[in-house]
């Protein structure tokens, strides 16, 4: 490996030199010698500004990390005896997450006896789901898991 192709800082191509000739145009240009093809024969490297490359590649992932969107998922937890004036509250409340672009995790747990009346518990989720789908519809639904019913909501 005594020769490479050779580019500018331009893109220009200057044809098959030395390494130690390629070396002295990259330090008389004030620049840096990076190896770009190194499978290709023969290897062909660029006269480049480093620290100007990698500044430019950390900008670029900056702005693609400012696009992407993060959802985040909320949860609400209930009881399946919850009180009409608490069940609007959490209602009200799991219907600004929604709003918000969050996704909504509705947890109803169960304790002690509860669990042998988990129609109670079928009914307060059925409400939950009828008061929310004007603005949401269910994505996964857990059926009873240990003392827990869990569903998944996203807004439309």
């Amino acid at each position: 490996m005594k020769e490479v192709r050779l580019i500018s800082e331009t893109g220009e191509q200057l044809g098959v030199v030395a390494i130690q000739d390629a070396i002295d145009r990259a330090q008389d240009a004030g620049l840096d010698l990076m190896e770009v093809a190194p499978n290709s024969k023969p290897p062909v490297c660029k006269i480049v500004n480093y620290g100007k490359l990698k500044y430019e590649e950390k900008k670029k992932k900056q702005i693609n990390k400012k696009k992407q969107h993060v959802v985040k998922l909320k949860e609400i937890r209930l009881r399946p005896r919850i009180d009409e004036h608490d069940l609007m509250t959490k209602l009200n409340r799991g219907r600004k997450f929604l709003e918000d672009g969050c996704k909504l995790k509705i947890t109803l747990m169960f304790r002690g006896r509860e669990l042998s009346r988990t129609d109670l518990g079928l009914d307060v989720m059925r409400r939950v789901l009828e008061e929310l789908s004007d603005i949401a519809s269910i994505e996964k639904e857990n059926p009873l898991e240990g003392r827990r019913m869990s569903v998944v909501l996203h807004s439309k």
